[in-house]
């Protein structure tokens, strides 16, 4: 975006620029994994939602959709866009999740990613409105600029706030089936780095992983039959178990297109599993998996494969610290 900048400093002089223009764009703010539910003053607890963060910018008539590397998601959502350029205020950055809720109304990426159902965009934070810059203010002052900003439309929902108590908006995310909960210190300003003022506490055990290979067909199945599946540590990518189920005909078919172009004769895995009929792909895909635990040798325990991720690159997929 030629004329913009990211990041924010705050001592830097104030640039005068135009009515229907956002004169930066940032990269979004991101929680931290604790592995316990909490309760603290000064604090409000939030859905944690199963979709894809989208950055919104409204500049006069013209939205523009960015995922959290800078993708831009317009086209892909577009009555969402829609939704936004009719909102009064002139300018806009808003930070949410667009989603798509199963019957139950809980947020299923698996949809969201193969199309069944219609987006809606989850939003939790306000940036700029209007010509100010609100990174600066503290999240209760930015929830409600954004709350007075999308009023009420269908398509355009405020994040959903639990129960004041944490242990208590914990318990009802367990009741709920929720992916989790983020919790967020209602005077924190909003910085484009993964913070302590932000913190998420999962219900579900879902995470990111690289796909490294897969093993061949057997029976009716086509295309493959599991997908290894890494990730990385001190810049080494370990192997942490198969995924054979999640997959229809479809994404099968989908796949295999896409695993053709990448084949290796080498692992990138420094711990490859050591059997026959496995084929190798260059460390470039990343599955969204949901499993039940980890495993005392760090490997998932009942794996399921819910769609590809395009919104950070493979290094980002990292260990993560709480694995046992």
């Amino acid at each position: 975006m030629k004329g913009f900048q990211y990041g924010h400093d705050a001592s830097a002089p104030k640039r005068p620029h135009a009515p229907d223009q956002v004169p930066f764009r940032v990269r979004p703010m991101l929680a931290s994994l604790v592995p316990e539910p909490f309760d603290r003053a000064g604090w409000v607890f939030e859905e944690k939602y199963d979709g894809d963060r989208i950055l919104a910018y409204k500049e006069g008539n013209q939205v523009q959709l960015l995922s959290r590397n800078g993708k831009d998601r317009t086209e892909r959502f577009p009555r969402i866009a829609a939704a936004l350029a009719s909102l009064p205020s002139r300018t806009l950055l808003l930070d949410g999740e667009v989603v798509i809720f199963d019957t139950k109304g809980v947020s299923r990426f698996e949809l969201l990613q193969r199309g069944k159902g219609e987006p809606v965009y989850a939003i939790f934070d306000c940036l700029f409105r209007d010509g100010i810059d609100l990174r600066d203010s503290p999240l209760s002052a930015r929830r409600a600029a954004m709350e007075g900003a999308i009023g009420s439309h269908a398509l355009l929902v405020p994040s959903h706030r639990l129960a004041t108590d944490g242990l208590e908006a914990f318990r009802t995310a367990q009741r709920r089936g929720y992916e989790g909960l983020v919790a967020k210190d209602e005077s924190s300003v909003y910085v484009e780095a993964r913070s302590n003022k932000w913190l998420k506490v999962k219900v579900h055990q879902e995470d990111e992983f690289v796909i490294c290979g897969y093993t061949k067909p057997v029976g009716a199945r086509q295309h493959f039959g599991a997908l290894l599946l890494g990730a990385y540590e001190k810049s080494q990518l370990l192997y942490v178990g198969k995924v054979g189920t999640g997959f229809d005909a479809a994404t099968l078919a989908a796949l295999g297109r896409r695993f053709k172009p990448i084949v290796v004769s080498q692992p990138a895995l420094i711990d490859p599993p050591r059997e026959k009929g496995v084929v190798f792909l260059a460390p470039n895909l990343i599955a969204q998996i949901s499993f039940q635990e980890w495993t005392a040798d760090r490997k998932l325990r009942q794996p399921v494969f819910l769609g590809l991720r395009d919104d950070k690159s493979p290094k980002e997929v990292l260990m993560p610290e709480i694995a046992t």
